[in-house]
């Protein structure tokens, strides 16, 4: 078996069409925001269970602006990627086709899907506090709403208000508050920085541990690619994790997913591997290798992730936190959040 990966830049435009296969009997074709090895177990799998094999174009943005460019012509049967806001990028500009079989929506909860079936949530990663093993008293901070409060003025670290897994934990705030309150707590929060919004997930885990600050916020599988890592390992080790809202609605969750392009050329074969994406067994695979939570509600988590602690998910559809996504954007203007 051989899955025919192409790591692509799109500002030069290097790929052609022409790269991919499109028209072979048995293939599937793939354009993936995610990186390829966390992909290959999975579709090494998929092609021993079908016979079917896989081609994968990599890259880091511009697929939606491919496919626009490529029109009826492109040869992607499947796009994967990940936050809300890109697949909520590929519904809007009319580059997904629905399609509903019995196992997707079975298999994929309403809340991680698009309702008339435009894309399928493969796996969540959630949005949680980070505080220091030696500064913040455990059950001292337990909800996003606290993160607002005055105790914890110069303490906070975050990346951009504009990244997209903030926009849509601000937006989350907007799905449940209003956004009169949402803008009052984001102005809190921005009150209680220890500096600068910058970096990354990862980066605001290591300022706890050099002490710049006490409380962050960052997704979940960072923590466990930090494990990994043996010279990241001693600053995840310095934190521990907070699930908001456990006892109340539940942890924001964003997700990675995929979405049936209105071109394919191999439309069976591209359900039968979305099909195949969501089974126990790909599941499994797909969330250990990024530490991830399966989408499919019936999967656990690997024992690592499991070991974090319990996630009680927030049941609020991913649809309405990408209908509230621009008024996010705003708000962090407004609240001069960046700056």
């Amino acid at each position: 078996m051989s899955i025919r990966t192409a790591v692509i830049a799109l500002a030069t435009a290097a790929c052609t069409a022409g790269s991919l296969q499109a028209n072979a009997a048995g293939e599937v074709n793939i354009y993936s925001y995610r990186q390829p090895y966390l992909l290959e177990p999975l579709l090494e799998a998929f092609t021993r269970e079908t016979g079917i094999e896989t081609n994968v174009v990599f890259a880091r943005a511009g697929l939606a602006e491919r496919l626009e460019r490529e029109g009826r012509n492109s040869p992607a049967d499947v796009v994967m990627t990940v936050d809300i806001s890109r697949l909520s990028e590929l519904v809007g500009g009319n580059l997904t086709a629905a399609v509903e079989t019995d196992t997707l929506t079975g298999d994929i909860p309403e809340n991680l899907r698009h309702p008339e079936g435009k894309w399928y949530g493969l796996t969540t990663r959630a949005r949680l506090i980070f505080v220091s093993k030696e500064r913040v008293e455990p059950g001292a901070i337990s909800t996003y709403e606290d993160l607002a409060d005055p105790q914890w003025e110069g303490r906070i670290c975050t990346r951009s208000g504009k990244h997209p897994y903030n926009v849509a934990l601000f937006a989350s705030m907007i799905a449940h508050h209003g956004e009169r309150e949402a803008e009052t707590w984001l102005a809190g929060l921005k009150n209680n920085l220890a500096r600068r919004p910058q970096g990354g997930d990862r980066d605001q885990i290591m300022a706890i541990s050099e002490g710049v600050c006490d409380v962050a916020i960052g997704n979940s599988y960072y923590y466990g690619k930090m494990l990994e890592d043996e010279n990241q390992r001693p600053a995840a080790e310095s934190v521990n994790l907070v699930f908001p809202n456990a006892e109340g609605r539940g942890t924001h969750v964003n997700v990675s997913g995929m979405a049936l392009t209105q071109s394919a050329p191999n439309r069976d074969n591209a359900i039968k591997l979305m099909e195949y994406l969501t089974t126990p067994e790909a599941q499994s695979i797909y969330a250990k290798v990024n530490y991830e939570y399966p989408a499919n509600p019936d999967v656990p988590p690997s024992e690592a992730v499991a070991s974090w602690g319990y996630l009680n998910p927030d049941s609020l559809s991913l649809n309405e936190i990408a209908a509230n996504r621009e008024a996010a954007v705003k708000m962090v203007d407004r609240v001069n959040y960046d700056n």
